[in-house]
């Protein structure tokens, strides 16, 4: 008997091993995704807030070269969703599907939260996620930025004044406000567009609205740009446009730069076609 009680323990020993051992082949097989399918996530995770989630598209084929475009969507600082940058994600994922593609939300503001610094340290956290996960994804940590209106301006100011490791290698910003201190803004008596310029702060110091204006962020090593504004935009001025390109020329850092006259906040048929196909032939150079 003594001797059975033995074998049994001997043989639920080895049993218990053998179980452990599989489920640590399992879990080894999880440590990196396979780099030759595609792979999608929907709401990952990279903070406490709810708001704090991005989509998340690989490529099938990827190595450690393959670069991520990150997507910001727009609605003055305080609504918005990044579904509403489904049709570049789908663009991009048609037309260019060797880049991977991350689609983020990020907190919005409200009466007790101010845009900044809060949604530009949630790109920050974006960032980290995404390179503290490189080799499970299978993806090289650099970047490039396309945001719409006030994702434009976050993409912009990020870009310039907050990329310590120089990761951005473009940035697109479809009609994004970029200079607070430009007299269209300071001197504007539009209720609408006052109060969503409150939604970045109360602060109108010059010192904090340079702080907060890709304008003024702007250096000689920004990456390269590119930017679509609308002449007859009514919330962002031509000038928020124009201004930026014309700084960018002086340092002398690549850029391009196409207005619409006849468009305001975004547009549709065949100047949307013009804007999808600059931007993937601008991506596709410098990214």
């Amino acid at each position: 008997m003594k001797h059975f009680k033995l074998a049994l323990v001997f043989l639920v020993s080895i049993s218990i091993f053998i179980s452990c051992s599989s489920n640590n082949s399992a879990d080894d097989e999880q440590d990196v995704l396979d780099p030759l399918e595609s792979y999608t996530e929907l709401n990952v995770s990279y903070g406490s807030d709810s708001d704090q989630v991005f989509d998340l598209y690989l490529p099938a084929n990827r190595t450690t070269a393959t670069k991520t475009i990150i997507l910001v969507h727009g609605g003055g600082w305080s609504s918005g969703d990044k579904e509403d940058m489904n049709d570049f994600k789908d663009y991009i994922l048609e037309q260019m599907p060797s880049y991977a593609v991350v689609n983020i939300n990020y907190r919005l503001a409200d009466a007790n939260n101010d845009a900044y610094p809060m949604q530009i340290n949630d790109i920050t956290s974006v960032v980290d996620y995404l390179e503290n996960n490189e080799d499970y994804y299978t993806i090289s940590n650099a970047i490039g930025f396309v945001g719409v209106s006030a994702g434009a301006h976050l993409s912009l100011l990020w870009s310039y004044g907050f990329d310590t490791n120089s990761q951005t290698e473009m940035v697109c910003s479809v009609v994004g406000p970029t200079n607070f201190t430009d007299p269209a803004y300071l001197e504007n008596t539009d209720p609408i567009l006052q109060l969503l310029l409150m939604n970045l702060g109360i602060d109108t110091s010059t010192s904090y609205l340079e702080e907060i204006s890709p304008y003024h962020r702007v250096t000689a090593s920004a990456p390269p740009t590119i930017m679509f504004y609308g002449g007859n935009d009514p919330l962002i001025p031509t000038t928020q446009g124009t201004a930026l390109r014309d700084k960018l020329e002086e340092l002398n850092v690549t850029h391009e730069f196409t207005l619409y006259p006849e468009e305001g906040h975004g547009w549709v048929g065949l100047n949307l076609i013009d804007t999808t196909t600059k931007l993937q032939n601008f991506i596709q150079t410098y990214l």
